[in-house]
């Protein structure tokens, strides 16, 4: 990124009236506190994974393929 620190992003295509600029989301930041959020965002949506398991277990709407 232009303030030197590195990082992972995802191109989301050009600005409208822009002039040739483009939008773009962060993923993961390689520093200290980019990887914790990334880390910390990933076991949250393994715990909810689990929750929405145990409630369908407990609410009787097994996955029946």
């Amino acid at each position: 990124m232009s303030d030197g620190h590195y990082c992972f992003v995802r191109d989301l295509g050009p600005v409208k009236g822009g002039k040739g600029m483009k939008h773009h989301e962060v993923i993961i930041d390689f520093n200290r506190r980019g990887i914790m959020t990334f880390v910390r965002g990933m076991f949250a949506k393994v715990r909810e994974l689990r929750l929405v398991q145990t409630l369908n277990i407990r609410l009787g709407m097994r996955n029946r393929s």
